[in-house]
């Protein structure tokens, strides 16, 4: 069997380490022509090491000389900066690339890995979101596809596979509930970092994580299943399933639901998504289904995550209104993190940057990055206030 050749960008992050553990563990199967990483020198040489890219590349050109010295004498090249984190997403010889970046940044390098018509292994959830408008035009140019590695949106993938499109009657993506689904909402105002770090499931990045609290991360699944599934936003629907072992459902119009289980791997998706369209032996997620116990389902408490209630009104705006949803939402979060705000004012900030700013309907890339711009300068101004 041929090899297939990847490009990972985003690769020291917790998506990326992960894909390269599916990777070594079918030693053969794939060739990784390059990885990119915004400033791990230290972790992206050591990634270097194991699978011997032709590129590496590091966003933060500060700790270039770092990388270079790390790796004296070693045949690689290395790249610097976002534009070259950018080019990999297009480089020559590639099968498939893995966008694995956190937040906005990811936007472009999945755009122009969607122009060169090669599948994009996309974990960037931010890219569907910001750039939803674009993506559909793309690539029926283009003929790409996109592979998602999010644990919900691939188990949507995969539950379609047992139907026809216009058999779909909705999508049911779960949610663990996050850390606060059981606190008072009288006590959200007193919540710390470390609290909301804290996750009762997943492992996951400081970022994503404490979207999970706020459940900006299911509002912002609902924007992307919405791009991802070409379906309207009153067709999805979010559920509360703290026990995180159906990672969503579809719903057909003979009201048969199918539901796809695994305990909470981000392995299972990644190898779905590397190996697709073929299924490969693999023990990522196994379940014992006899000690699997109760699951339980409750709808989402609208009034303590008004985020979620939010994501919705921005889904069905569409055109920049998303973007502006997650830029605000990234500004936000990053000064919470920082203890610069509290936890409730992340959803305000978001609220109140949404509301003020108009949306262009029918935007272009140049519209939605001047829209980015502006509610990540609006954010940061009322989060210094």
């Amino acid at each position: 069997m041929v090899p297939k050749r990847l490009v990972i960008l985003g690769s020291t992050g917790s998506i990326g380490r992960s894909c390269l553990d599916v990777i070594s563990r079918h030693p053969g199967r794939f060739i990784v022509r390059a990885l990119a990483a915004h400033s791990n020198a230290e972790l992206l040489a050591e990634q270097y090491r194991a699978v011997k890219p032709d590129y590496l590349c590091l966003v933060d050109g500060t700790r270039a000389a770092e990388l270079r010295s790390r790796l004296s004498g070693e045949p690689v090249e290395i790249l610097v900066g976002e534009d070259e984190l950018i080019r990999l997403a297009t480089l020559d010889n590639t099968d498939t690339v893995v966008n694995a970046v956190v937040g906005a940044a990811g936007l472009m390098a999945s755009l122009e890995t969607v122009k060169s018509g090669r599948p994009l292994a996309l974990a960037n959830k931010e890219s569907l979101v910001c750039g939803g408008p674009l993506f559909s035009r793309l690539m029926k140019k283009s003929g790409a596809k996109i592979l998602p590695i999010d644990s919900e949106h691939s188990a949507i993938w995969q539950a379609l596979a047992c139907g026809k499109e216009s058999e779909l009657r909705r999508i049911i993506i779960t949610a663990s509930g996050g850390p606060f689904r059981n606190l008072p909402l009288e006590k959200f105002q007193s919540i710390t970092v470390e609290q909301a770090l804290d996750h009762p499931t997943w492992k996951m990045g400081p970022k994503i994580t404490i979207d999970s609290a706020t459940l900006v991360n299911k509002g912002l699944e609902v924007i992307e299943a919405v791009v991802l599934f070409s379906i309207p936003a009153d067709k999805v629907s979010v559920v509360i399933h703290p026990q995180s072992i159906i990672h969503s459902m579809v719903e057909f119009i003979d009201s048969s639901v199918i539901a796809q289980l695994s305990k909470p791997d981000m392995r299972l998706p990644i190898t779905y998504a590397l190996f697709w369209p073929d299924r490969v032996e693999s023990d990522f997620g196994s379940v014992d289904i006899e000690k699997l116990g109760q699951f339980t389902f409750e709808p989402p408490d609208l009034e303590k995550f008004r985020a979620l209630k939010l994501a919705y009104q921005v889904a069905a705006t569409g055109g920049t209104a998303p973007a502006v949803f997650n830029a605000a939402n990234e500004v936000a979060v990053n000064a919470f993190l920082n203890n610069a705000l509290r936890f409730t004012q992340i959803t305000d900030i978001i609220e109140n940057v949404v509301e003020k700013l108009e949306v262009v309907s029918q935007p272009e890339l140049n519209d939605i990055l001047a829209a980015d711009k502006k509610a990540r300068r609006m954010a940061k101004d009322m989060s210094g206030k």
